[in-house]
């Protein structure tokens, strides 16, 4: 049984990055950490696919993941290779990112999100061993990335390999999503749970005010300002998640809405950014500045509208990646096979068979009358 408040937080998550794309409000990164956020509910399946099926889950998990991504490149791919974009073996990293593909300048931008997929991907490879890890020893396992994010950032490791500084950054929420399916967080007592949010709250607010990036108080320059922030935000979010939330399909648009999301997730985050980039040269065009709030309403609109439109095209992949029957847009109603044999139509009887019957004398026999009992319970 799905639990719909984990499945709104998702959705959630998944419009926030875009709306964060099309705006470029680094406050949103404040309100909602919604990369931390997908990490952590991902890890959270993860170790319940694990559970479920052991290490053969890891292949199950990147049959799922990696449709998707080769859809997106039989389409971009050789659109940057006749844009300058050098064949070489690396061009192969567009079938498995275990490292950052290569792109052109304009790929490169909208494109950018692959490294969503790269970090799930590693993260997906070390689970078996992870988990099995944090099973023996939950709270070592557990601090062990934000302690290697605290050697990069304060130069004990210098000049660390991107895919080190991202287990340090994101691997945590992914462990905090073992936590969750363990039910290791629920089972934390609020006198626990509540000052341990506020203090890695506090302390992940305190390092993003006083070390801003290039882009001011924006999350994903400042990292471990980053990763202590959305830790605080996970242990309330997700650590004190309802059993589920029935309200979100009391009113079927919002009940479609998420449904669509969740199993669309990957063709929304992989297409919208080459849309989001496409419309850029609109701003100069028009006018529209990031100040002007009706213009950036308008392309938030217009970026959900052509995402909606390659939804329609090519997210039935995502069905086929886990094996589901393919829809065209997914969460439609399905009737039970009492409700479907109650609806089908009854063949009517011949027009005048009721006048026939009656001129010739038929009759319709009466309900026979029961025995008379003798009185025995039956033997």
């Amino acid at each position: 049984m799905r639990n719909r408040y984990l499945d709104l937080l998702r959705s959630l998550a998944i419009v926030r990055v875009v709306v964060y794309h099309v705006t470029g409000w680094a406050t949103l990164t404040l309100i909602f950490p919604a990369m931390s956020v997908m990490f952590a509910l991902a890890g959270s399946l993860m170790a319940a696919s694990l559970d479920r099926s052991g290490v053969p889950a890891v292949g199950r998990r990147l049959r799922r993941l990696l449709p998707s991504l080769w859809v997106l490149a039989v389409v971009f791919v050789p659109a940057m290779l006749l844009t300058g974009l050098a064949l070489t073996p690396k061009v192969l990293l567009w079938l498995l990112p275990v490292s950052d593909p290569p792109a052109n300048y304009w790929g490169g931008l909208a494109l950018s999100p692959i490294w969503y997929l790269r970090d799930y991907l590693w993260f997906v490879l070390a689970s078996p061993v992870a988990l099995r890890l944090f099973r023996r020893a939950p709270l070592p396992t557990l601090l062990a990335p934000y302690a290697l994010l605290a050697a990069i950032e304060f130069g004990v490791l210098a000049n660390p390999p991107t895919l080190l500084r991202e287990f340090g950054l994101y691997f945590g929420a992914w462990l905090l999503g073992f936590a969750h399916h363990e039910g290791l967080l629920r089972r934390t007592a609020n006198r626990v749970l509540v000052p341990l949010a506020l203090a890695l709250g506090a302390a992940g607010l305190g390092w993003i005010f006083t070390h801003p990036g290039p882009r001011g108080h924006d999350l994903n320059d400042i990292h471990l300002g980053n990763a202590l922030w959305s830790a605080a935000f996970i242990l309330v979010a997700i650590g004190r998640a309802p059993a589920g939330a029935a309200w979100v399909d009391r009113t079927p648009v919002l009940g479609r809405v998420v449904t669509v999301l969740n199993r669309r997730a990957l063709t929304v985050y992989l297409w919208h950014m080459p849309f989001v980039v496409a419309l850029t040269p609109l701003v100069d065009v028009v006018g529209w500045s990031h100040q002007d709030l009706l213009g950036l309403a308008i392309r938030v609109a217009l970026v959900f509208a052509l995402v909606g439109v390659v939804t329609l095209l090519v997210g039935w992949v995502e069905d086929r990646a886990a094996r589901r029957t393919p829809e065209l847009v997914p969460g439609r109603p399905r009737r039970t096979l009492a409700e479907r044999a109650a609806a089908a139509p009854a063949s009517p009887a011949p027009a005048g068979a009721g006048t026939e019957l009656a001129t010739a004398g038929a009759r319709v026999p009466g309900p026979r009358r029961a025995p008379e009992r003798s009185g025995r319970v039956p033997g």
